[in-house]
Order: C-alpha cells, then structure tokens, then sequence
C-alpha cells in the first residue's frame, strides 16, 4: 500500500525542521523523513543571526532559543591583537540586535519540539532509497528497520544536505571548489577578549573564528591543512597561539571536536519540477560569517509559504521561490568566497595593503552600519 501526501521533507536538520513547521502551520499535508535513528547531538553551526531570528519569531521559536542561547553584539576582525574592522549589530533596526549564540543540536530540539506542539513528528531511520515520478506525483520507496514502504507526494524537499539524493535523483548539478580542511572545536578555555564579541583573525595560515557559546563554552573554528579528525586541547592552543591573541588564552579542555572539508557549492536550480532543494543540498559555503544554517532556514519559510500559496490557488510561486532563493545564496556565496581569500592572503605586501584598507574603511559609521546589516542577513 502507498502512503499520499502533498509533501515529503527528506531531511530533518534545521531547514527540513523550520519548512516543517512553516507548513504545518498552514495546514498543509505532509511527511518528514529523515536516515538517522536519533539527531545528532553534537553543536555543528552555532550562530543564528537577526534576519533569521525573525524567521524563527514567525515558526514560533525565537524566544525559547534566545533564553537558551548567548546574546553577542559585537563582532570584530583581528589580525592578533590589532582589531582592523568592527561591526555593532546595536545599528540594526531589528528586535534582536545581536548575533545568537547557541549549538545547533539546542537549536534542532527547539525546532522538533515546536513540531510536535503541531502535531508533527519526523519518522527516523527512514532511509530514501529511490524516487520514482509518475505523473503528477513522485513515489519514494524508503527503507527502515520495520520493512520498506512507499510515500507517494506531489511535492519532494530535499532537505538532505550536500550529498542530497534528491538532487542528484531530481539531475540538478552542484558545481564548486573545496577550499579544504578545517578544525572545529567546542573547548573551556581563558579567553581575553570580552563575551559579547565574535572575533574573526585574519592570518597567513588561514582564518580563526572564536565565539562565546552558553555555559562557559567557545566554539573555536578554523582552516588547517590536514587537521585532526579528533582535535586535542594542545591542537586547539597551538593554533590560537599562531593566529589569535598573543597572550591571555588558555585552552583547558576539548568539550568536542572533529575536522570537516569545506566545500563552495550552489545548485544548478533550486526546483526541478516537483523536486525542490533548501539548506545545504541546495548551497554549501565557507562558515566564514558563519551563514550556511541561516540561509537555510530563510529558504525553508520561503519556501514553506510559495508551496501553500501554490497548494491553494496555483501560479508561478514555486519557479518565483527558486530563482529568488538561489540569487539570494549566489550573494552569500561570494561573499564569503572574497572573504576567505581575502583573509588569507600569502604575500606580506598584500595582507600590510588589506589591513591599511580595512582600518581606514572601517572608520566609516556607513561601512561598518553595512557589513552589521549584511552579516545579520538584512543586505
């Protein structure tokens, strides 16, 4: 026997979670599936940033994720001890002035608990194995623990990250480069500079992201060849030592840690007929600005809402959501591309002429007012 409905999510991370709720809260019909058996529980992203927290306002979850998390309204670029930009979220016109602080795994359990307040849950370790179009609809044949069965939707959301079945199922291309390995760490450490600020160091070797977490954590995050698979508290000390402040840290232990590749990728199209991409099946860039989960869950609401408008009366809504979303991803994308390469420049004439650029632009009220609305997701 086959299941119908009008939508199948396949992906249960933060953007298949928020296009969830998106659409349960239009009434709409659908299924969400997810290969794993459990969510993940480790932090992954950690920032949520003011755009989407007025996405998350409208599916219901800001407040509990704002009471959870750590409000930072200051964001810098450093080159050691020498601050060369800043950025105060303060300037922005938004209810949330400030960067959230908090680990995705919190971030998805908000989201799952919001879902099952709607009367939702995600069936796991229900693995996809195929799709198959017939018609006006695609059936799925998913594969769990209690037997293989089929789901039959009109609509198919690939929701499951880089290596998305659904895309590669629906024949989209996802072209891109690697910019290769990077460290990741969750550590308790004596840090110098002041909790209400992320801090981004620009060195030779590579970019350094350290960002106050909840209870007493930093998330420590950065590009290095060959980096451990599990890093250890002298990895972590070592590379702070290189590229960070030059005194005043004190990295005590590793909370959790592992290494991941980073890849700058954008779908060919965010829609192939009744296939549709969110989050990193759609998009994967370099966490510099930290906007990988946040484009995800802006894409999830927009497309929760273009799917109910189309469900209801029709018309181009969903192409509308497609060529929007991607122009939208194609800007973070090169925006975070300049900033990689910018950061990481080898030659010591060019990196002496960016820190000049940088300081002497960052003077300006405009400039940094700017970069304050571009990180926040409002430019």
């Amino acid at each position: 026997m086959i299941e119908t409905t009008d939508v199948l999510i396949v992906g249960a991370g933060p953007a298949g979670l928020a296009t969830a709720i998106g659409l349960a809260q239009a009434g709409v019909e659908f299924r969400i599936v997810d290969a794993l058996p459990a969510a993940q529980n480790t932090s992954r992203a950690a920032v949520i940033h003011a755009a989407t927290l007025e996405t998350l306002g409208r599916l219901k979850v800001a407040e509990q994720l704002i009471s959870q998390g750590i409000k930072t309204p200051d964001f810098r670029v450093r080159q050691r001890d020498r601050v060369l930009l800043e950025a105060r979220f303060s300037v922005l016109d938004s209810a949330t002035p400030y960067a959230l602080m908090i680990p995705q795994d919190e971030t998805e359990a908000v989201l799952t608990t919001r879902l099952a307040q709607l009367g939702h849950q995600v069936s796991r370790a229900a693995q996809v194995v195929e799709f198959a179009r017939q018609q006006d609809r695609v059936v799925a044949r998913i594969s769990s623990a209690s037997g293989d069965q089929s789901i039959a939707a009109r609509f198919i959301i690939g929701a499951d990250g880089e290596k998305s079945l659904v895309r590669t199922s629906a024949g989209i291309g996802f072209p891109g480069k690697t910019y290769g390995s990077f460290l990741l760490a969750d550590v308790h450490m004596d840090w110098p500079i002041a909790v209400s600020e992320v801090s981004l160091f620009f060195a030779q070797g590579g970019t350094l992201v350290v960002a106050p977490m909840s209870r007493s954590r930093f998330r420590v995050v950065a590009q290095l060849a060959d980096a451990p698979a599990q890093p250890s508290t002298a990895d972590v000390q070592r590379l702070i030592d290189l590229r960070g402040p030059s005194r005043g840290v004190k990295v005590h232990d590793v909370i959790w840690g592992s290494r991941f590749q980073v890849h700058h990728k954008i779908a060919d199209r965010f829609r192939d007929g009744p296939f549709l991409l969110v989050g990193d099946a759609a998009h994967v860039h370099s966490p510099a600005g930290g906007q990988g989960m946040n484009l995800g869950v802006r894409d999830a609401e927009a497309l929760a809402s273009a799917l109910t408008d189309f469900l209801r009366h029709g018309g181009t809504q969903l192409d509308e959501y497609a060529a929007a979303r991607r122009a939208s991803a194609q800007q973070v994308l090169d925006r975070t591309d300049r900033l990689t390469r910018l950061a990481t420049l080898k030659s010591q004439a060019p990196r002496w002429l960016r820190d000049r650029v940088l300081t002497l632009v960052g003077r300006s009220p405009v400039v940094r007012k700017r970069i304050a609305q571009m990180l926040a997701g409002f430019a």
